[in-house]
């Protein structure tokens, strides 16, 4: 994989981010350590068990849109970054965001 990315072509050290792909690689990815991605191990990166994808998404949008930092969102800052919300799966892509809810 990192080869169809980066070819060392002179022949000097390869950049940080190669190395860290190929950790990862050998320490993650290749579950069976055969030198290659089967079908099971490419499963479990893309869509990895442990790995909550609406929580991830909740705390991204609120990352983006805290302006204060309060780890709290105003309806200020909601509206100011609206085209984060109506993109997001978190909100139903802006659906959510037009029904009453009692703790907004």
């Amino acid at each position: 994989f990192p080869a169809d990315m980066f070819a060392n072509e002179e022949g000097g050290p390869e950049p940080d981010w190669v190395i860290t792909e190929r950790e990862q690689f050998s320490d993650f990815r290749d579950l069976n350590k055969d030198g290659k991605m089967d079908k099971e191990e490419i499963e479990h990166w893309i869509l990895p068990q442990d790995y909550d994808h609406a929580l991830a998404e909740a705390r991204h949008l609120v990352y983006e849109s805290d302006v204060d930092k309060d780890q709290k969102l105003t309806k200020e800052e909601v509206l100011d970054n609206w085209n984060m919300f109506v993109g997001s799966q978190a909100t139903n892509y802006g659906e959510d965001l037009t029904r009453n809810h009692d703790e907004l």
